[in-house]
């Protein structure tokens, strides 16, 4: 790949606005269960930020939003001990939880559609960080998982 990956980047944040957008378009969510989906909603986007957040602190100089990575040194401490990807499983539990606090289909499916994109830039991003660091092999059969336990 040549550059740093910026059509990923730009990829990801335009799905990401439209997920947000929708969130205020009006939807036929069924009426006696918006109670349920806003409060299960709000508590999966908090702690999809949270997860986030802490996944992005952990990072600290390694941290980029392109596919090509820092060399900084490879983490596997934190929350890269449970997944490979922990800001995108962060992420999906954002943006899920927010298409189901703001009841929106919509925001939901394109949620499912940004989970695909992470998981193909997810596969660039490991085959670089598998040319920069050579223990990158051993870290990826010890955490199995790229971005949801036990799933993928």
């Amino acid at each position: 790949m040549r550059g740093r990956g910026e059509g990923w980047v730009v990829a990801q944040f335009v799905l990401m606005g439209f997920v947000v957008a929708l969130g205020f378009v009006p939807s036929r969510w069924p009426e006696g269960a918006r109670t349920a989906t806003a409060v299960v909603g709000a508590s999966l986007a908090l702690a999809g930020l949270v997860f986030a957040v802490w996944a992005a602190r952990t990072l600290g100089r390694s941290l980029t939003p392109f596919p090509r990575p820092v060399p900084a040194g490879l983490v596997e401490r934190g929350p890269y001990r449970l997944v490979r990807h922990p800001i995108y499983l962060g992420g999906l539990l954002f943006f899920g939880g927010y298409a189901l606090f703001t009841a929106s289909v919509a925001a939901l499916v394109l949620t499912g559609a940004l989970g695909l994109l992470w998981a193909g830039k997810a596969r660039v991003e490991e085959r670089l960080l598998a040319e920069v660091y050579p223990e990158y092999a051993g870290y990826t059969r010890r955490v199995r998982a790229r971005i949801i336990p036990f799933v993928y």
